[in-house]
């Protein structure tokens, strides 16, 4: 498992696979402006997109779950893997009731950790929707360079809408993380 300060990224289980298809697939409009691929009618099986699979080269596909509780707290992964230029892009769906208290910023953490420290990555990106305020906060959190935005790129539920391009290197996460580390030592201490 990749812990963060909060959140932890293990494996997908069976048991994983009804919750986040009912909260998170069924929810057209949301899955809609999560993936790029279009919405289709899928039952909550071994053909649900949330199903285990083996390990994939391209892609790198975590269960969130709250450390604290050992709830579900959603999916992330790390896709796009492109061990030859060493990049690749994460994403990441929470489930409704794990929104809004910081978990993103968290799971964003620790998949740059895994595609850094554990995949040897040089480069990891973040596209995002325009008007998604909790994803692009996240990002910047994280330490992620806003660096571009791609007009109408998106379609997503009858409109096309502008996309976000964040990036971060190896190099600035590491930086990122000392910095971190740090903060964490000086909390300690004060206590």
């Amino acid at each position: 498992m990749i812990r963060g300060e909060k959140v932890g990224l293990r494996a997908r289980t069976e048991a994983d696979v009804p919750v986040l298809h009912t909260e998170l697939y069924e929810d057209v409009l949301g899955r809609s402006r999560g993936d790029s691929r279009p919405w289709r009618p899928v039952a909550a099986g071994p053909h649900s997109p949330f199903a285990p699979g083996g390990p994939e080269e391209r892609a790198a596909v975590f269960s969130v779950v709250e450390l604290a509780t050992g709830d579900l707290a959603g999916e992330a992964v790390l896709w796009g893997i492109d061990e030859h230029n060493r990049v690749g892009h994460l994403g990441l769906a929470l489930r409704p009731a794990a929104r809004g208290r910081g978990l993103g910023t968290d799971v964003v953490r620790a998949l740059c950790e895994y595609g850094f420290a554990v995949r040897g990555l040089q480069r990891l990106g973040i596209e995002t929707l325009v008007d998604n305020p909790a994803m692009r906060g996240a990002a910047l959190r994280a330490g992620f360079t806003q660096e571009g935005i791609l007009r109408r790129s998106a379609w997503v539920y009858g409109e096309f809408l502008d996309e976000v391009l964040f990036g971060l290197l190896a190099e600035e996460w590491q930086a990122g993380e000392s910095l971190a580390e740090q903060r964490r030592d000086e909390q300690r201490r004060s206590r």
